[in-house]
């Protein structure tokens, strides 16, 4: 049976142009890009290229960009490097509905004496920019917001808290994997000073990211060893991954305005058709301002396990939330930062597609989602009868 999938804030396929552009680094030019013989050097020439290929995307400078493994060094290794930096800084701002490649690392270091403010959101899972003003403080060495949730979609507003930590002369560090290729970003406007995206969410491969840190900021490198990435990351570059993520990243910026307008439409007829067929649902997140491929769907009395269960006896992927924590039976933590009631939370669904997700496949999902809540609430022990009532307050 081919899947369904509908599962792309966790992994995309690698698009077959970003597979053929990696092949010949397998084979016939396996060389070291830092040799300085002809064979290497050949690899080394097209690793600068495509080095300069991602800058354009981005708008930004070639010397900017760091390759990493992923998201998740990109995000420690721009914390750890504000605060190495910054040794008389003890304080670091960040919110609730982060990555665990940010919320772990936090936790981490509140336990190393460091004191960490996690700012709130609101219902939707916005973000409230005056909390963020008040939580400023001179010993704050850096303020870390993700640029879009990775299970609602909610997209902040990282321009306004951008220029707001650069006008109090504090570093922002943003958590962007989610948001490049689906939202315009350009680093020559955009005041952050470090930015972190991963391949694997835009149809390149595992295993290969950037770490962009723009010119002048005080950094400190995380791998420490050979002469790689002008001394900034040891390790021999993944070059077959780095080739193929430039690839990757012009094809996003070519489909960016499909992504905004057919993968949009079809999330939308997604939601439209599920929210009228299935009673008791909602969405989760700010549904003016979001990813346009990801939907978080709530349906209240049953549990978003048994759901994806179901939904795979179908061959329909999708996911109750970060991959970094489904072997977690506990709610969200994002939905339980929006305050989004326990009868729903626990039954939170998120379907993220891409530009390769059909009509026919949106038709299995509505075809048989609907059915299967039916069976899980006719099982659920949980009604509306069997929920604690609030205490009277009169």
């Amino acid at each position: 049976m081919k899947p369904v999938y509908l599962d792309n804030n966790a992994t995309t396929m690698v698009a077959p142009e970003v597979l053929e552009e990696m092949l010949p680094f397998f084979g016939e030019l396996y060389g070291n890009p830092s040799s300085m013989h002809t064979f290497g050097g050949q690899v080394g020439i097209r690793l600068k290229q495509a080095r300069t290929d991602i800058a354009e995307v981005l708008g930004c400078r070639a010397d900017e960009l760091i390759f990493t493994s992923c998201g998740s060094e990109g995000d420690n290794t721009a914390i750890l490097s504000a605060l190495a930096a910054q040794p008389e800084k003890r304080h670091l701002i960040t919110t609730r509905v982060e990555h665990p490649a940010v919320l772990s690392l936090a936790k981490h270091l509140e336990e190393k004496g460091y004191e960490v403010t996690l700012l709130g959101v609101d219902e939707s899972g916005r973000l409230d920019i005056e909390e963020l003003k008040g939580a400023i403080r001179k010993d704050t060495a850096l303020v870390s917001v993700m640029y879009a949730n990775n299970e609602t979609g909610t997209i902040f507003p990282i321009p306004e808290i951008a220029a707001l930590c650069k006008a109090r002369g504090v570093l922002f560090h943003t958590d962007a994997v989610q948001a490049v290729g689906k939202v315009d970003i350009d680093l020559e406007k955009l005041p952050v000073d470090m930015l972190v995206l991963s391949g694997h969410k835009l149809h390149a491969p595992k295993g290969v990211g950037v770490l962009y840190v723009r010119r002048g900021t005080p950094f400190r490198p995380f791998l420490i060893g050979g002469h790689q990435e002008r001394g900034r990351r040891a390790g021999t570059e993944n070059t077959a991954g780095i080739i193929g993520l430039a690839t990757a990243m012009k094809l996003a910026k070519a489909n960016m305005a499909s992504e905004n307008s057919t993968v949009k439409a079809l999330r939308d007829r997604l939601e439209s058709g599920l929210l009228a067929s299935i009673p008791h649902s909602q969405i989760n997140g700010d549904i003016g301002h979001r990813l346009p491929n990801t939907s978080s769907i709530a349906f209240k009395f049953v549990e978003g396990e048994a759901i994806l269960l179901m939904l795979d006896q179908y061959g329909i992927c999708a996911s109750s939330g970060s991959a970094c924590t489904s072997g977690s039976l506990e709610p969200s933590h994002v939905l339980r930062a929006m305050g989004v009631p326990f009868t729903f939370a626990h039954g939170s669904i998120r379907f993220s597609l891409s530009r390769y997700t059909t009509d026919a496949e949106i038709d299995l999902v509505l075809d048989k989602l609907p059915g299967i809540i039916e069976t899980l609430r006719r099982m659920s022990p949980f009604t509306e009868e069997s929920m604690p009532k609030p205490a009277c307050t009169c």
